[in-house]
């Protein structure tokens, strides 16, 4: 199975995360192998904050940025316009079939793609046919399941299991982070070093950038219409969460880990 349905959409309160992303907070796994002159290909790269970052680090070697969603990419053109870089161009393109020639790239990079995309094993096995030999197949996930905070509210673990069941039924896998190492090995690589790494939101800002943006998801992304549409969820059930969003996001001692599974795997 190939087809799935990216669960969250380029909702604005998507794109909030998305676009708070850089190779330092998302990639900082993969950036002590990059080095200037190599070529990279981003796959999945949404509005292209990370993607300016690894072109900084590469160039004059060049970024190809690719997403499924062509809606994104003027965003991604607009953030390396506004960065000066002339060594990244962009594309529409299915991480399952790729139409680029094998050994076309030195690095091949994919951050919070493979729990979304049907065949994630399929997905690196093409990410590895356009990797040089020799080089680097990089992939870094988040993993729901293990996702903790403070203090308890009720309402975001609703959130949690209906975000689950949701992804899964659009065909993802939310809890990927912990499988990245067996994707990889079935994928054909024997070469991986696996490693993991957090996002953690503990300061007033934090919290309320973290609970605001999921409250607005949850009743007003293509994840909401998702939710409403499959049967997991009522609408007033998703208002209910989003209000636990908020509450979580008062507290004063509130703390949210999200961590992240990471592959980086020799060609």
């Amino acid at each position: 199975m190939t087809d799935a349905v990216y669960t969250h959409g380029h909702h604005e309160s998507v794109l909030r995360s998305h676009r708070w992303r850089t190779a330092a907070n998302s990639a900082a796994y993969l950036v002590d192998r990059l080095r200037p002159g190599l070529d990279v290909l981003d796959v999945g790269c949404g509005p292209g904050t990370i993607t300016a970052d690894l072109a900084a680090l590469v160039a004059p070697g060049r970024v190809t940025a690719v997403d499924a969603a062509g809606d994104i990419l003027e965003q991604a053109r607009a953030v390396a316009a506004e960065r000066g870089l002339d060594n990244v161009e962009f594309g529409v393109a299915d991480v399952h079939a790729l139409d680029f020639p094998d050994d076309s790239f030195d690095v091949v990079h994919a951050h919070q793609v493979l729990q979304h995309v049907g065949d994630p094993v399929a997905a690196l096995r093409e990410m590895r046919r356009v990797c040089r030999p020799g080089g680097v197949v990089a992939a870094r996930d988040s993993d729901y399941g293990a996702f903790t905070w403070f203090p308890e509210v009720p309402a975001l673990d609703g959130w949690l299991r209906l975000y689950r069941r949701v992804a899964r039924g659009n065909g993802g896998e939310p809890d990927a982070g912990r499988r990245l190492l067996s994707w990889a090995r079935q994928a054909g690589f024997t070469d991986i070093t696996a490693t993991a790494s957090t996002w953690c939101y503990a300061t007033a800002d934090e919290r309320a950038w973290w609970s605001g943006l999921w409250a607005d998801r949850t009743t007003a992304s293509v994840y909401a219409r998702l939710a409403v549409e499959g049967g997991y969820a009522t609408e007033e059930e998703l208002a209910a969460i989003a209000d636990g969003w908020r509450a979580w996001g008062r507290e004063e001692d509130g703390w949210f880990l999200v961590p992240h599974g990471e592959v980086l795997c020799r060609a």
